[in-house]
């Protein structure tokens, strides 16, 4: 990564997912979890939202503010906060400005074929605009515990499952005793 722990984080302006502008100076005297992810409402990008939005209380607690950024635009992001109702904004960076500024547009390869790509990566930095921390070695399902550290309370992200799928275990039978009972 071209950005290490200890720099001074590059100031940036963009939008989120409202269109409203956004800049690191923003945060000045907070610490932020700045999030960089590949794409909106892919696997991997759902378990790491889902890990953060689950212990986004303990992160606000522990002082974070979290930022999720992609080369998504506004309308995608809206989209994906509203499916997994999560609670901090996302980053629209569609002409890869940020990207850039962090070092975070890279070039992927999958099946031997190479392409350009969000690698992804989260910086904590701290409330006078230093990167404190680097994790370039996401946990998507844990991304949480690895900001919060060990020692913290983090909550797991349960597997949902489809309500219908859950309906047709009860049966017709139960289901009229469990409403004559009330």
């Amino acid at each position: 990564m071209a950005i290490l722990a200890g720099s001074k984080a590059p100031g940036f302006k963009t939008t989120d997912q409202d269109g409203n502008p956004v800049q690191l100076s923003d945060f000045t005297g907070k610490k932020v979890v700045l999030y960089f992810y590949p794409k909106d409402q892919t696997p991997g990008c759902t378990a790491e939202a889902c890990s953060l939005r689950d212990n986004y209380k303990a992160l606000k607690k522990a002082g974070y503010e979290v930022l999720g950024i992609s080369s998504d635009d506004e309308k995608s992001h809206r989209k994906f906060i509203a499916k997994e109702n999560l609670p901090f904004r996302l980053l629209a960076d569609t002409d890869k400005s940020v990207h850039h500024l962090f070092g975070t547009w890279v070039e992927k390869s999958m099946y031997g074929r190479k392409y350009m790509g969000t690698a992804r990566v989260t910086f904590v930095i701290d409330e006078k605009g230093i990167i404190a921390e680097v994790i370039e070695k996401v946990d998507t399902k844990n991304h949480a515990d690895q900001i919060l550290g060990k020692s913290a309370p983090v909550i797991k992200s349960a597997k949902r499952k489809p309500a219908k799928k859950a309906l047709k275990k009860v049966s017709k039978k139960a289901f009229v005793k469990a409403v004559k009972k009330k």
